[in-house]
C-alpha cells in the first residue's frame, strides 16, 4: 500500500465522523426550532401522539380557526373524539364532527400512513404536523414519502421536561442522538429497524 492510499484511507473515518456531526448540529437545531408558520392557515392538522401537551396544542390551533379538522394519529384504542375533548376540558359537542382519531399507528411510519390516508379522504391540499420538535425531522420525512404534494407545515411542541431542565442531562444526551440515528435510518429507508412507540417520547 502506497503512502497516499493508506493516508487516504485513515481520512475515511475522520470525514465520516464530521458528516455525522454536521448532521447532528444541524438535527439538534430543528429539534430545539420553534414553529415557522404559526399563524398560517391549512386544510387540517395532525398530532402525532406521544406526549400531552401535543394534543392539547391541536386542539389550540383548531379553536384558533388554522385549519377545520384534526386528526389524533395513534390514539388509544377504544378512546373516543369526545372523551378525548373531555380529557381535554373541551365540550365535546364543540369539537363534533372536527376531530378524528386514528388507532392503528404504532410508529412514526403508522402515523405517516393515517395523515396521508385522512389527507386522501377529506381532499387535504396542505397539513400541520404537530409533534415534538426532536421527532419533527423524522416525522415530515415519512408524511412526505406517504403522501408526496402534500404541503406540510411543521408546528413543533418542546416538552417540558426538555424546556426546564427536569428531565436528567444524561437522558436528554442519550434522547437526542437516539432520534438522530433514527431518522438516519429512516432517510437510509431503513424505517422497519425503527422500533415501536419509543418510551422516550411519552
Amino acid at each position: 500500500m502506497t503512502p497516499r492510499r493508506a493516508l487516504r484511507l485513515a481520512a475515511l473515518p475522520l470525514a465520516l465522523l464530521l458528516a455525522l456531526g454536521g448532521g447532528f448540529a444541524w438535527f439538534l437545531d430543528e429539534a430545539a426550532g420553534t414553529p415557522a408558520e404559526p399563524a398560517r392557515r391549512t386544510d387540517a392538522i395532525v398530532v402525532l401522539t406521544g406526549g400531552a401537551e401535543r394534543v392539547e396544542t391541536g386542539l389550540r390551533l383548531l379553536e384558533a380557526g388554522l385549519a377545520p379538522r384534526l386528526l389524533v394519529s395513534g390514539a388509544a384504542r377504544g378512546l373516543t373524539p369526545a372523551e378525548l375533548a373531555r380529557a381535554h376540558g373541551r365540550d365535546p359537542v364543540a369539537l363534533g364532527g372536527r376531530v378524528a382519531l386514528g388507532h392503528a399507528a404504532a410508529t412514526t411510519t403508522g402515523n405517516a400512513a393515517e395523515a396521508a390516508a385522512f389527507a386522501r379522504a377529506h381532499g387535504t391540499a396542505s397539513l400541520r404536523v404537530v409533534t415534538a420538535g426532536y421527532h419533527m425531522p423524522r416525522a415530515l420525512l415519512e408524511i412526505g414519502r406517504a403522501a408526496p404534494g402534500l404541503v406540510l407545515v411543521p408546528h413543533p411542541v418542546q416538552p417540558a421536561a426538555l424546556r426546564d431542565g427536569s428531565i436528567p442531562p444524561r437522558r436528554a444526551w442519550t434522547l437526542l442522538p437516539m432520534e438522530y440515528l433514527k431518522y438516519l435510518a429512516a432517510a437510509a429507508g431503513l424505517s422497519a429497524l425503527v422500533p415501536a412507540r419509543d418510551p422516550a417520547r411519552r
